[in-house]
């Protein structure tokens, strides 16, 4: 049986479409330049409505994480543990995107760690994730 997935919606598929292609693509406000994701209608900044997916570079640091044990659907069985994170992109303090960490003990994991953007093709949709860089890579 397939792992679900949430179906795109017309403010979502754009970021769906880039993760398809192997891109990670952010809201970018019009106006006042601020990233926003999750996509929104409007700017939570300034409110404009002219938001317009962008290429983001795909490195973060690790702001937040667990490693999940339990069985929440059968599909992901085959997973646990795994690890869920709040990865914060570089491009903009605040902006986070809720993903898996891939290719990861563990015991390496850390807050702050900085990682790099991958993806998971899963029949007709891909998710974007992320795996540890080592600090010399990241500055490069």
């Amino acid at each position: 049986m397939p792992k679900p997935a949430l179906p795109p919606t017309e403010i979502t598929r754009p970021f769906w479409d880039a993760a398809r292609e192997h891109r990670l693509a952010i809201q970018r406000c019009d106006d006042c330049s601020s990233w926003v994701h999750w996509p929104q209608v409007r700017c939570p900044r300034c409110g404009c409505e002219h938001l317009t997916p962008t290429d983001v570079s795909g490195r973060g640091t690790i702001y937040s994480f667990t490693i999940v044990h339990h069985v929440f659907m059968p599909q992901f069985e085959p997973d646990i543990p795994y690890i869920l994170a709040l990865v914060e992109l570089d491009e903009q303090p605040g902006l986070r995107l809720l993903a898996n960490i891939v290719d990861c003990p563990d015991d390496a994991l850390r807050i702050g760690m900085p990682v790099e953007l991958s993806f998971e093709d899963r029949g007709t949709i891909t998710l974007p994730q992320f795996r540890p860089i080592d600090r010399a890579e990241a500055r490069s």
